[in-house]
């Protein structure tokens, strides 16, 4: 069935948001004399509990921590870190293409519609979206309704469609929504198991999008 819209996780996926969350955690850390451990932050990388579980993982090693002043000063870091980083190498190139073919883009994320529709105008990519689905807004990853009101939005199938993500978790949340998904994965998430996806890229650089459409089905 022909490819009608391409739906991407946004954290990691369409910019490496996650290099300035997990540099800012180890910053965190750090400063209470600790050291993240990363077989940790795995578990939870695509998922909403980031935040929360760090929180709690901080407090129990640390002194002093004061939850309700520590997430707003991590958050404050990541836009310092992340001010002059732009969409991921190759993103733009397929967002291009996909214009000229007249193909829908969704956003499919577990992070905030705040953080979302922020980073995107950031970016200055919030106009080429038709669909920007949310974990505040929709159950997050790695169940598939952030994907299931994306595709709703879009208008097409899940058979019409392609995923890409970044993270093992966002992998089964595209793939239990029935959507042929491609694994991209970033520094952070390339030694992680991407064996539920239909296909791993190195990067958007190494595959054109034309190639994928004509792979699986336009």
């Amino acid at each position: 069935m022909a490819t009608r819209a391409l739906i991407f996780d946004f954290d990691g996926t369409l910019a490496d948001t996650e290099a300035a969350v997990l540099r800012s955690w180890q910053e965190m850390f750090t400063g209470h004399g600790l050291e993240l451990p990363l077989d940790v932050w795995h578990t939870v990388i695509g998922t909403q509990n980031t935040a929360a579980t760090m929180v709690k993982l901080l407090a129990e090693q640390a002194e002093d921590v004061d939850p309700e002043t520590l997430h707003p000063a991590m958050c404050a870091r990541v836009h310092e870190l992340l001010a002059e980083d732009g969409p991921r190498e190759g993103v733009l190139d397929y967002l291009d293409e996909a214009a000229t073919r007249g193909l829908p883009l969704g956003v499919a994320s577990s992070s905030s519609g705040t953080w979302v529709h922020g980073q995107l105008a950031r970016l200055g990519l919030a106009a080429r979206f038709t669909a920007v689905e949310t974990g505040d807004r929709h159950k997050p990853k790695p169940d598939p309704d952030t994907y299931l009101a994306a595709l709703r939005t879009l208008g097409v199938t899940a058979e019409e469609a392609l995923a890409f993500e970044d993270s093992p978790h966002g992998v089964s949340a595209a793939k239990a929504a029935g959507i042929t998904t491609i694994a991209v994965p970033n520094p952070i998430t390339a030694t992680l198991d991407f064996a539920k996806a239909d296909l791993v890229l190195p990067s958007f650089t190494t595959t054109p999008l034309s190639t994928l459409l004509q792979q699986f089905g336009t």
